[in-house]
């Protein structure tokens, strides 16, 4: 039996709130806490922590148990990093005495080498010398994680790192979060009410909703899911992963593998090989009986209807199921005239076509 997974179950009582979850969640990735502001995601992110203590917990990580009926580690013995909204740096250090302070807060901290690897991976390495005023809110932020991960933890933990930043700072660090998905072994949560963030980070979601867990599972499979508010918002949209297989320099084209299929995509500086994630809008998607003759549209898959749902008064959003393996799944937005007209119903084999790619970067 594998130990690689989190085992988080809490049950905790406020007066006006009660937190009751019971999670099974990857041991390595970024999972991501989902859900509006007050709907537990900090305060189970504190409990993991060892913030909050309570009676009835249960935490294993990896196969260590940190908290059960019996044991409880307090915080500063729990072998985790925490990156919260605000920097929080020592302001009368540098940015280098702020992480070496990282690395004498525990017996188990990084050597140099190690060290060094963390501020390659956040590109802070011309900063280790200024202070925190020096710096913008992103590079104290990238310092702030460096620091968290400063004392070798086996759970990271951050709780909306992005929210305190203006949208140029976030575009700045998103990049460097990025790179932590790519190359950390450990587990990461991250807590977020940002679709646009879990969307581009996060492997497995947890979408919490007033102290319950309303959800879970792989961010492309609860993008989709038309029974959750993430796609029957405007933006709702599909997270669909691929492998960059060419690119057309003479019309500026990059040709994507997917899951059952073929996007175009505006040509896109990634190697061959490499894999990309890409976000498609329901709005962009539309539907045809017949495949298209002749046709702007560069996208045009072949799908089936799984399911539909009436959304607002005038328009229906459909899940499809894209290629010949049926394994990419995909959101469309129509009108109920359009539906009616082409009487839509599921199980139905069509044609999505595609008006616009986006690339999750």
């Amino acid at each position: 039996m594998t130990t690689d997974h989190i085992q988080a179950r809490f049950h905790l009582d406020y007066p006006e709130f009660t937190l009751n979850v019971d999670l099974e969640l990857p041991g390595r990735g970024v999972t991501a806490l989902f859900g509006h502001s007050g709907s537990g995601k900090t305060t189970l992110l504190r409990l993991v922590a060892g913030l909050i203590r309570i009676q009835d917990g249960r935490l294993s990580v990896n196969g260590e148990v940190w908290q059960d009926d019996r044991i409880f580690l307090p915080t500063h013995k729990r072998p985790l990093g925490y990156v919260f909204q605000e920097a929080s740096l020592f302001p009368h250090l540098t940015a280098r005495g702020n992480l070496e302070y990282g690395m004498k807060r525990v017996g188990n901290a990084m050597d140099g080498a190690a060290l060094e690897q963390a501020v390659a991976l956040l590109g802070i390495g011309h900063l280790l010398d200024r202070r925190p005023h020096q710096l913008s809110g992103g590079e104290r932020q990238r310092v702030a994680i460096a620091r968290a991960l400063a004392v070798q933890p086996r759970l990271l933990l951050m709780d909306e790192p992005l929210a305190a930043l203006d949208l140029k700072r976030k575009q700045e660090i998103l990049p460097y979060l990025e790179r932590l998905h790519d190359a950390l072994e450990i587990p990461v949560l991250y807590v977020s009410h940002s679709p646009d963030e879990v969307a581009r980070l996060a492997d497995t979601v947890v979408l919490v909703e007033q102290g319950r867990v309303r959800a879970q599972g792989p961010v492309n499979e609860l993008f989709s899911r038309l029974d959750l508010a993430l796609a029957q918002d405007q933006e709702a949209s599909a997270i669909i992963e691929g492998v960059v297989l060419s690119h057309d320099d003479d019309y500026a084209l990059t040709r994507l593998e997917i899951q059952g299929g073929h996007l175009s995509v505006a040509r896109l500086d990634r190697d061959i090989h490499e894999l990309v994630r890409v976000r498609i809008h329901a709005r962009d998607v539309s539907l045809a009986l017949d495949e298209p003759g002749a046709s702007s549209i560069l996208n045009i898959l072949p799908a089936r209807i799984l399911e539909m749902r009436e959304i607002e008064q005038a328009q229906v959003l459909v899940k499809l199921c894209t290629g010949a393996g049926e394994k990419t799944p995909l959101l469309a937005r129509i009108t109920r005239h359009s539906r009616d007209r082409l009487r839509l119903h599921e199980g139905q084999s069509v044609f999505a076509q595609v008006k616009a790619v986006a690339l999750m970067d």
